[in-house]
């Protein structure tokens, strides 16, 4: 049985700074991404596309969100390498470089109307980079926090990643409300949308003053000093960890469930074409709301998993908010926004957040430091890639004019939360495993007792005291 310091990195643990740079960053980074998703559901299909035929423009607008998708993969296998070989600072240095200039130029784009298919060809080349970026964002902050972190508090302090991205989807959503309220819609169509793309300057600032500040992890830097780093983290990680990158390509598929509320729930929701009618700044509230809730929601769970384990949370909350998407769509189909709301709240603010709160630790927690980033990087970009292009899949099978909506895009959402499901299953707990043993398949883990103790200890100490759950 493991001692108490064994198989734990040695250095300074920063923390409380990795844990502030992970949050600040990711709020930053994905505040670009998502208002990107919002101008997708809400406008472009108006400004970049033909406007001839609404049901080609909707699934274009969507199709070019699922694009910036489809490029993570790609930036996935750059950036990972890249934090495996370099550190983990400088690859999300990069990440915060790429995204704020990218998210700039968006702002800056003509129209449809000016250029014709042009401006649809340069969103999509800015909606490739903005994914190329994306794709270390998580991975990397992550790895940094959870290297940072006290063992038995790494579930808590990693979650705190995520906390960060929903709270860059409050900010984007927060951002669109009063421009789409107070606006005229000339206006805002003309000029108002595209303000939050160019407060995108803020990103690129705050985030290289943030993250400078941060030093290399110490399981990085130990992995240096014994000569570990690798050549090529790429082959390592698929010639020794290719069962658990497939487990979490798998578990990634749950982020079907944003798709679901923030991208097809919107279009459903507001798009003349399916005639719902929700107003544009009504429908804003409903990822606003939620994403308030889960920024509370977030590091409970965090902190749960600490204490039972990283499996169960994602396990039930894959099914039950599966399940819940059945409602969600209905609420909308209906046009009722308080059920609307309150669908939302159970199924993202709430249960969604067991997986949500827990892949921040349990997917790096799979793979071992020398190549932790990219086998993370790699196989959680593949996952949220597939359920990227949905939205467009979503909107050809059931178009506007569409029966049977809820039913029929509820159906695919619930099985495709079941194959996550079954992948959290399918792996092994990880929240009792030393660092340093972490990505070995016969690790043993610390006995119960004993890590609990630890667990109290960690909790007391001056680099993480005043932070609790």
């Amino acid at each position: 049985m493991a001692g108490p310091m064994e198989h734990e990195p040695h250095g300074t643990h920063q923390t409380k700074k990795a844990t502030a740079s992970g949050w600040i960053g990711s709020a930053l980074e994905y505040y670009d991404f998502f208002i990107y998703a919002t101008a997708a559901s809400l406008i472009f299909p108006q400004i970049f596309f033909p406007s001839g035929n609404p049901t080609v423009a909707i699934v274009a607008s969507l199709a070019t969100y699922g694009v910036g998708y489809v490029a993570r993969p790609i930036g996935a296998f750059f950036l990972g390498h890249w934090g495996d070989t370099h550190g983990r600072k400088t690859v999300l240095l990069v990440c915060m470089f790429l995204m704020g200039f990218s998210t700039m130029a968006v702002g800056l784009l003509p129209t449809y109307q000016q250029v014709g298919m042009l401006a649809p060809a340069l969103l999509v080349l800015l909606r490739l980079i903005q994914g190329f970026a994306v794709a270390g964002e998580i991975s990397g902050a992550s790895s940094m926090i959870l290297e940072h972190a006290p063992f038995g508090r790494r579930g808590f302090f990693a979650s705190f990643s995520l906390q960060g991205v929903q709270a860059g989807q409050i900010f984007a959503a927060a951002v669109f409300l009063p421009l789409a309220h107070y606006l005229p819609t000339e206006a805002f169509n003309s000029w108002g949308w595209r303000i939050p793309f160019l407060l995108s300057v803020v990103v690129i600032i705050a985030g290289y003053i943030i993250r400078r500040e941060v030093e290399e992890t110490p399981a990085f830097a130990e992995e240096g000093a014994h000569g570990a780093v690798p050549r090529a983290p790429i082959v390592q990680a698929f010639a020794q960890s290719w069962r658990d990158m497939l487990r979490v390509v798998g578990m990634a598929l749950m982020n079907v469930i944003p798709v679901v509320t923030a991208i097809f729930g919107a279009a459903y929701a507001v798009q003349p074409g399916y005639g719902i009618g929700f107003h544009k700044d009504i429908f804003l509230w409903i990822p606003v709301l939620g994403n308030i809730l889960a920024v509370v929601v977030i590091p409970v769970v965090g902190n749960l998993t600490d204490m039972i384990g990283r499996r169960p949370p994602i396990i039930v909350g894959a099914i039950a908010a599966g399940l819940l998407s059945f409602g969600y769509l209905y609420s909308i189909s209906i046009a009722n926004v308080p059920l609307a709301i309150t669908m939302s709240l159970l199924m993202w603010g709430v249960v969604y957040q067991g997986y949500n709160a827990v892949f921040p630790s349990f997917f790096p927690e799979l793979f071992p430091t020398r190549t932790r980033v990219t086998s993370m990087a790699i196989a959680q970009n593949v996952g949220t890639t597939i359920t990227a292009l949905l939205p467009a899949l979503f909107a050809s099978v059931a178009p506007p004019g569409s029966t049977n909506v809820p039913l029929t895009i509820g159906a695919i959402t619930f099985a495709v939360t079941l194959v996550a499901a079954a992948a959290a299953w399918s792996a092994r707990e990880t929240y009792r495993i030393h660092l340093s043993d972490l990505g070995e398949p016969n690790a043993v883990p610390v006995d119960k007792a004993v890590y609990d103790r630890m667990r109290t200890q960690a909790a007391s100490s001056p680099d993480v005291a005043g932070i609790s759950a």
